[in-house]
């Protein structure tokens, strides 16, 4: 397993060793101690998975607060997606700055999004089915959001000039600006 820093502190890509041979395939998709290791000490208490039926389906940005606040930790079983972290930390030195990655089951790749941060993605395949790990549950009262296109953060979504797929849900989030403090940064 390789762990790789991005651009922005936080958010990390996660390699998993893949082994194969003329029957399939073997990995080790989490490895607690081998995380542990590298700095992520984290402890899982759900798992969720979610299928997107059409390409260009976008979901976020989304986040909860504390003491529901989530670390992440994601990948995509079948299809492709473009994830996308956004840092809402008050006084980080990358606040409302995001990172985009493809993240597929072709790649083998995961990324983890600590809490602080706004999660979405945008599919890049028909049925593309994601699953992650989060370190609290899921607390209807604690949802937050921000505008999937806030056009402060600009984010480069690949959608092709097209409207995406929204829940209803996703399309009445905020802009960043409009957020009361919800995290700080702690360096």
């Amino acid at each position: 397993m390789k762990i790789e820093a991005t651009d922005i502190d936080g958010v990390k890509i996660i390699w998993p060793d893949k082994f194969g041979d003329h029957r399939g395939f073997f990995s080790e998709t989490f490895n607690s101690e081998k995380l542990k290791s590298s700095g992520l000490d984290l402890s899982f208490c759900q798992d969720n998975h979610s299928l997107s039926e059409r390409a260009g389906t976008l979901r976020g940005l989304h986040f909860q607060i504390r003491p529901y606040a989530q670390d992440k930790l994601l990948r995509v079983a079948r299809g492709a997606i473009y994830d996308v972290a956004v840092d809402i930390r008050v006084g980080s030195p990358d606040f409302g700055k995001w990172v985009g990655y493809e993240i597929s089951a072709k790649l083998w790749n995961q990324i983890f999004i600590p809490a602080g941060f706004a999660h979405g993605f945008c599919t890049l395949e028909d049925y593309t089915e994601v699953m992650y790990k989060v370190t609290a549950p899921y607390s209807p009262e604690s949802e937050r959001g921000i505008a999937w296109n806030d056009e402060e953060l600009a984010i480069d979504w690949p959608i092709e000039n097209r409207e995406p797929i929204l829940s209803e849900k996703d399309t009445n989030y905020p802009e960043l600006r409009s957020l009361p403090e919800f995290f700080q940064y702690e360096s």
